[in-house]
């Protein structure tokens, strides 16, 4: 045993800089116990401190993500210090001094404390500084950010991760997230940035009306084409800051009948009735499709907890509620904005998915004589489709839940507009005796029935990961679910290999965030007419449960 007690003298001298250099009291005091209990020979207080000083949090495409806690590698008070001082100094050295900076917040563990410190340091390095009213969703944000024409936008937010989390989103001047190699540079910036207890800040920073949230509203409210509006709505906030912007929203746009989970509709930063506050994850719409029945609603709507993100809910023809994926909505959402698109404002419009998503938007665009693009995931690129700027862009939608159906109103993902939007087309369906199942069957005849699954595999660690891709491209097989593939290579683009054959598509690639392989699966099967439709679902379902197992056994090595 060293006479650190256990603990590394490197690590041991890094953790006694970072505490003298915390601007933090609570959080100094919170590393100080935990590098006692190393000190005294505890081995997980060790291991504790280990990870806590495991190196800075990495500022990403996103900015920054990570746990509560005291220590370089986690979200707290200090790092979000020197994050604003590296992000103020790349803004100055690329001709943005004095600007105006939009900071808003979600409702998080730690969001008013992190909002506050945002402020104060950008309002020290001498931008003019406008704070968003009280927490709010991430689109109201990324809508000033446009509004206002500010230089940049920080949002300070963790969206659906775990309660335990929080993070830093940072938007520029077009309103859109950043992209390579911003994130890098501004990473460099903050790595050569002082101590945080020597990073000036100042109170010298404005309240941005509510008139902004009016306009937001307003601008949401009036995306609708339809004339109908008798419809019920179910809807969740899970606990985020999504509930009373939303319910606006939809009142604005004439959508009445709203009613929302109680249990979920006012922020939490615990999120005591979800286990994981992801649309997306099983168990988190419970409550709210419970509520749908209970109501007969004829629309179920959640938005995760930044608001970002939306998931519809539908009653199945056997009388169930359901969630729709992301896909599905994707199709609906993307058809309806080409279907009532104004071509004298979009002569030449641009709709776009990603490379994981499904590829029915293809058909549904050539369909309506509109341009179709596929990026790599995440909004940053989407909204960036076609020309790298995004021209002419009309709707981008990602399979796991985003949707930006107003380009115009807010460059990158908003679940509230997407609500109000599917609240329309599924008021104008109810007038005509129809509904959103209906109407994705008419187009499941029109452009293919199109089934996706997900596999993932889990690794040890991250380093495993691209060793395991490398040797999937040697091993890359012939046949895949009893179908020939032909195999593409999507290097240097993206560390994606794409399987491709008749009616079929498999995207691999590593997860962003966690030591795992991700396959995306697409089925594409034909049916004359919606009489036919259930025969097709089974051949589907049973191509994808065959190429589900071969692919699995793929990735398994």
């Amino acid at each position: 045993m060293s006479p650190a007690g256990g603990v590394d003298p490197a690590l041991r001298d890094a953790a006694f800089r970072w505490i003298a250099d915390d601007v933090d009291p609570a959080a100094r005091a919170e590393l100080q116990r935990v590098l006692a209990s190393a000190l005294a020979g505890d081995a997980a207080a060790a291991d504790d401190l280990a990870d806590r000083m495991a190196g800075p949090l990495r500022f990403g495409t996103a900015g920054l993500r990570g746990p509560l806690r005291a220590g370089q590698n986690g979200m707290n008070r200090a790092v979000v210090v020197r994050a604003t001082a590296g992000l103020a100094e790349w803004l100055r050295a690329h001709g943005r001094a004095g600007g105006v900076v939009v900071v808003g917040r979600d409702a998080r563990h730690g969001s008013e404390e992190f909002h506050a410190d945002v402020a104060g340091v950008l309002a020290a390095a001498g931008f003019d500084v406008r704070v968003l009213p009280r927490p709010l969703p991430t689109p109201v944000l990324a809508f000033a950010v446009r509004r206002l024409d500010a230089v940049a936008g920080v949002q300070v937010t963790a969206s659906h991760n775990p309660p335990g989390d929080n993070g830093y989103k940072v938007y520029l001047d077009a309103g859109a997230q950043i992209v390579p190699p911003v994130d890098a540079e501004i990473e460099a910036a903050i790595a050569a940035s002082p101590a945080s207890v020597a990073v000036p800040r100042s109170t010298d920073w404005s309240t941005v009306d509510e008139s902004l949230v009016e306009e937001y509203v307003a601008g949401v409210a009036a995306l609708p084409t339809g004339t109908a509006r008798d419809l019920r709505v179910a809807l969740t906030p899970l606990h985020g800051v999504g509930g009373e912007t939303g319910v606006l929203a939809l009142r604005a746009a004439g959508f009445t009948d709203v009613h929302v989970t109680a249990s979920q509709a006012a922020p939490d930063p615990d999120f005591p009735t979800v286990s994981f506050p992801n649309p997306e994850e099983p168990g988190a719409t419970d409550a709210l499709l419970a509520l749908a029945s209970e109501v007969g609603a004829d629309l179920a709507v959640a938005l995760d907890p930044d608001a970002d993100r939306c998931a519809l809910g539908v009653r199945d023809r056997d009388g169930r509620w359901r969630m729709l994926r992301g896909d599905e909505t994707g199709v609906l959402l993307g058809d309806r904005v080409l279907s009532t698109l104004d071509r004298s404002a979009h002569p030449d419009p641009l709709v776009a998915t990603t490379i994981v998503s499904s590829s029915m938007l293809r058909s549904v665009a050539e369909a309506h004589g509109a341009r179709y693009d596929e990026t790599l995931t995440g909004f940053k690129w989407l909204v960036r489709a076609g020309d790298g700027r995004g021209t002419g862009l009309v709707y981008a939608y990602e399979e796991a839940l985003g949707h930006c159906v107003a380009p115009d109103l807010v460059r990158d993902k908003d679940g509230i507009s997407a609500a109000v939007l599917a609240c329309d087309l599924a008021a104008e369906l109810k007038a005509a005796g129809r509904t959103l199942v209906d109407a994705l069957d008419e187009l499941a005849v029109r452009h293919g029935l199109h089934l996706t699954d997900q596999v993932s595999v889990r690794l040890g660690a991250m380093a495993e990961v691209q060793s395991a891709m490398a040797a999937l491209r040697e091993r890359v097989p012939a046949e895949v679910g009893g179908r020939p593939v032909t195999a593409e290579d999507l290097r240097p683009r993206d560390n994606t290999l794409a399987l491709r054959g008749e009616g079929l598509r498999i995207m691999i690639r590593p997860s962003g965030t966690e030591p795992k392989l991700k396959a995306y699966l697409e089925i594409v099967e034909r049916a004359e007419s919606t009489a036919e439709l259930d025969a097709a679902r089974e051949r589907g379902r049973a191509a994808l449960l065959a190429l589900r197992g071969d692919v699995e056994a793929l990735l398994l090595g």
